[in-house]
């Protein structure tokens, strides 16, 4: 059912989260701050942080985060509707229908409801229909029994024009539901099946409801899979095939095991490895790693180990923030996949494999190194040269010298090299190199020179402070007025939008309704803003955070002038390198006087 917006945010005003929680683990502390054990994944110290009068909670073990309705849902395994009910009942408030959010209900259940009528045909087809029996000779190749079709809704799509038109037309689908699901295309003769002729892999969303197909050839020309074509229940950059089995699974495992195909999937399934997905006929992205970053931090590539599956594997990382997920590879034999060695019965070459996964990083500086013959000491250099370029994509100095110790030991050279080799691919396209100390240089400019220190993390790290400070409305924010250009993050940028408006109209001080404004939301800018809400530690000045970024922006301009002034000609435009000297000067003031302010 769809309820009325007022109705759900009065369930909500009125639920206690805390005392949810205490009914399904164990909760220390009272009031509206307490630590519990987290119940969705094993642990003895509770790591689990609830604010009970934000309605937020957020695991510090395995990332799981959401409000008073996430909750019920994840732990009484109800949809959202159901929690509504659930915690409608427990406060006593009668729930009333939003007939505009009914009706996009409707649509959206219609179109499932027709992709499912698809599944339990072409299942039903597969099962028992004389024309299936290529199908059936298939699955029994890859020694699916009938448990598996029936577990993964198998199925087969008759080689007619209009199978599953005429079926779902029986069942009161309308037409226009069909096309917009992506089963059937108008032609010239009317309406006809999309899929013909082809073994049926169903795809489930989170929630375990039927959005689409991949579709396998078993004879003739075409495609070898065909998948559902994009609907407003189908996106197949945010689906993964097999995420709705097996995201429990990869919780408890923390390890989640990406493979190309569905039939791997299904292989790992039945091989007790139930944490594998795949994504649907697209290249993994972003959004695939988002969604997983909601189960593990863990997450393995399964790939053969040819040239298009270190590819992928690599894009992944390409795709990923670094430190942010743990991506890596799991090599496995040459021309196998995880399907054949699952069919071979070495189960525990999989395994190992995955338990020997190597950081995609890792496995990048060994195709680099693989390239050269390291015995001979020229090589050894263009192979230091080759591994700093993929070093020096991550973020972490401390990551960046333990890597460039480990290229070090493989190729003889002198580690000292190495880190060089490192910082001079990471600085440059951001800075030129001077033989002479620049005229324009002093200890107050801390401009490109800087892009390589500590100093922009720290001024990160004030900009969250600082988010942090306005999500929680310290009382101290009273008469404060936070500048938007402070924050030189997008990141950060956009969460202070979101802040501004959720904070509008309550005094400092007050609670935020941040249960109602991030609750469900997943998104990682969400999940950090939870985060932060939740993290235990003391808040720091809010008057010391403002004044810091206010010189971190003074620095950056000072930057931009600096390289401005290098550009221009004092003798060819003396006007503008008169002008940009007053602002550089007139800047640095500024610097000087914030400073001694504090």
């Amino acid at each position: 059912m769809a309820y009325s917006r007022d109705d759900i945010d009065l369930v909500r005003h009125k639920s206690d989260l805390v005392a949810l929680a205490k009914e399904t683990t164990k909760v220390k502390g009272s009031g509206n701050r307490a630590m519990a054990v987290c119940p969705f994944h094993s642990e003895k110290t509770p790591s689990l942080s609830i604010d009970g009068a934000r309605g937020l909670y957020h695991c510090f073990g395995c990332g799981k985060s959401g409000d008073v309705y996430r909750w019920v849902q994840e732990t009484q395994g109800l949809d959202f509707s159901g929690a509504v009910e659930f915690l409608a009942r427990r406060a006593g408030v009668t729930l009333t229908i939003d007939p505009e959010a009914a009706k996009r209900r409707s649509q959206r259940e219609s179109l499932i409801e027709a992709t499912q009528g698809a599944v339990a045909f072409y299942t039903q087809r597969l099962k028992s229909a004389p024309d299936a029996g290529a199908a059936r000779s298939y699955v029994r190749s890859r020694g699916y029994g009938a448990d598996v079709v029936d577990t993964f809704s198998l199925g087969y799509s008759p080689d007619e024009w209009q199978a599953l038109v005429e079926h779902l037309r029986e069942m009161g689908v309308r037409d226009d539901a069909m096309v917009s699901a992506g089963l059937a295309r108008q032609g010239n003769q009317g309406l006809y099946d999309r899929f013909r002729g082809r073994l049926m892999f169903p795809i489930f969303d989170l929630r375990g409801d039927a959005v689409g197909f991949g579709a396998r050839i078993l004879d003739g020309e075409g495609a070898k899979y065909l998948n559902s074509s994009e609907s407003p229940i189908y996106h197949k950059s945010s689906l993964l095939y097999g995420l709705n089995w097996a995201k429990s699974d990869i919780v408890r495992a923390d390890t989640a095991v990406v493979v190309e195909g569905y039939t791997d999937v299904i292989a790992m399934h039945n091989a007790d490895m139930p944490i594998a997905v795949a994504t649907c006929g697209t290249a993994l992205g972003k959004d695939h790693l988002d969604l997983l970053r909601r189960f593990s931090e863990r997450v393995v590539f399964a790939f053969d180990a040819d040239e298009a599956g270190a590819g992928a594997a690599l894009r992944g990382f390409e795709h990923s923030v670094p430190g942010d997920l743990d991506l890596r590879v799991a090599v496995l034999p040459e021309g196998k996949d995880p399907a054949d060695i699952v069919a071979d019965g070495d189960l525990s070459v999989l395994r190992d494999a995955i338990e020997a996964s190597t950081t995609v990083l890792q496995f990048k500086i060994e195709a680099e190194l693989g390239k050269y013959d390291l015995s001979r000491p020229e090589m050894g250099a263009k192979a230091v040269q080759d591994a700093a370029r993929v070093i020096a994509a991550h973020p972490d100095p401390v990551t960046r010298r333990e890597y460039a110790v480990s290229v070090a030991r493989r190729t003889g050279v002198d580690v000292g090299y190495v880190e060089q080799a490192i910082r001079s691919v990471a600085s440059s396209g951001r800075r030129t190199a001077r033989a002479e100390p620049d005229p324009f240089e002093s200890s107050d400019v801390e401009g490109d020179e800087q892009e390589d220190r500590p100093f922009r993390s720290m001024m990160y790290r004030a900009e969250l402070e600082l988010i942090r400070v306005l999500l929680l409305n310290d009382v101290d924010l009273a008469g404060i007025e936070v500048d938007p250009g402070l924050f030189a993050s997008d990141e950060t940028r956009s969460m202070f939008a979101r802040v501004t408006v959720i904070a509008e109209g309550v005094p400092p001080g007050d609670a935020l309704e941040l249960g109602a404004a991030l609750g469900d939301d997943d998104s990682p800018e969400a999940r950090t803003m939870k985060e932060l809400v939740l993290v235990d530690r003391p808040l720091p000045s809010v008057e010391d955070l403002v004044n810091r970024l206010e010189v971190g922006r003074l620095d950056g301009q000072i930057s931009t002038v600096t390289r401005q002034l290098r550009q221009v000609d004092e003798k060819a435009d003396p006007q503008t390198y008169s002008q940009l000297w007053r602002e550089l000067i007139s800047l640095q003031q500024h610097k000087r006087d914030r400073r001694e302010d504090r």
